[in-house]
């Protein structure tokens, strides 16, 4: 007979369900050790005067015996005559990035579960998502074919139209422009999905006893949609401003194809950084580079939390 205790059986430290879902979370658990936690060694490259070693060096024995650099490798980043530059084009870029993909995500996935035909909006669905999985390689080629001096699809029309042809990779102030409308064709389809998902786990009988009551679409978007939504557009926030000091490399140096006039309106601190390297390839740099953006991103999802649980605490991330 199996012992009582006074909460009722004996109940098993280690289950069968528990051993399931042991090995269902072991993938990713390694996953994560490996290529998250593991990788967090090379934080003492910032703090260290790391040049390249030679062949016969082992890289791990020639990291922990460099110099020690104490911060200089952070004043790197600050000191330089560019940091207000890079800092305002880095946050600057973001902040259009975060407002203009959640409209536009938003936007569109709700407008596509309007849609009445199904094959119809699995079409669109997958033709909005599909320039997501696109290299920045392979789009500033496309995007080559439509700026060329000489053969491009834009400037072949003007100068069918009548009109004088534009060196779009010498014009500085077309660029702003044209790096947001490329972030949002390539990035709001993978915003939309994960909206449009939200909104097709929204229980129907909401919208039914809306139109009972005579509630009309905008009604119902309004009064049910968007506040069933509310906490997945927040957690989406939340993480956007995580990556607030982190841009796309192959967005700002592929894409405009590292012209220098552009450098005014390109420069942002992951560009920045893989310059300086070219010119003096001292890891430590990078790795400073890299630790400051870390640092600086879990600050402000700390406080974009913070900001969000003052203001609605059940729909805060922590």
């Amino acid at each position: 007979m199996k012992k009582q205790t006074k909460f009722g059986s004996k109940k098993k430290f280690f289950t069968l369900d528990d051993f399931e879902l042991t090995m269902l979370a072991m993938p990713t658990t390694i996953w994560y050790i490996l290529f998250t936690y593991l990788p967090m060694f090379g934080i003492i490259i910032a703090f260290k005067r790391i040049r390249a070693p030679r062949r016969d060096t082992n890289f791990l024995v020639h990291v922990l015996t460099s110099e020690n650099a104490g911060l200089d490798n952070f004043r790197f980043v600050f000191g330089s005559r560019d940091a207000s530059l890079m800092f305002r084009n880095t946050l600057g870029y973001n902040v259009v990035f975060i407002i203009t993909g959640l409209l536009f995500a938003v936007g569109l996935a709700l407008m596509i579960s309007q849609l009445h035909s199904k094959k119809l909006a699995k079409i669109c669905q997958t033709a909005m998502f599909l320039p997501h999985f696109l290299s920045w390689v392979v789009v500033s080629y496309f995007v080559f074919s439509f700026l060329s001096i000489d053969k491009g699809l834009i400037n072949n029309f003007l100068a069918e139209s009548g009109r004088d042809k534009i060196q779009w990779y010498m014009q500085p102030q077309y660029w702003p422009y044209i790096i947001v409308f490329l972030n949002l064709w390539k990035g709001t389809g993978y915003g939309m999905v994960v909206y449009l998902a939200s909104i097709s786990g929204i229980d129907g009988s909401l919208y039914e006893a809306a139109i009972i009551d005579g509630a009309r679409k905008m009604q119902q978007i309004k009064y049910i949609t968007l506040p069933m939504l509310k906490p997945i557009i927040l957690i989406m926030f939340i993480l956007a401003v995580g990556r607030i000091f982190s841009t796309d490399f192959g967005l700002f140096y592929q894409v405009p194809r590292n012209s220098g006039p552009l450098v005014d309106v390109t420069q942002t601190i992951d560009v920045y950084v893989f310059k300086a390297l070219m010119g003096n390839p001292n890891y430590g740099f990078a790795a400073a580079a890299g630790l400051l953006q870390s640092v600086f991103g879990f600050i402000t999802i700390l406080i974009a939390n913070g900001v969000v649980r003052k203001l609605d605490a059940e729909n805060a991330l922590f």
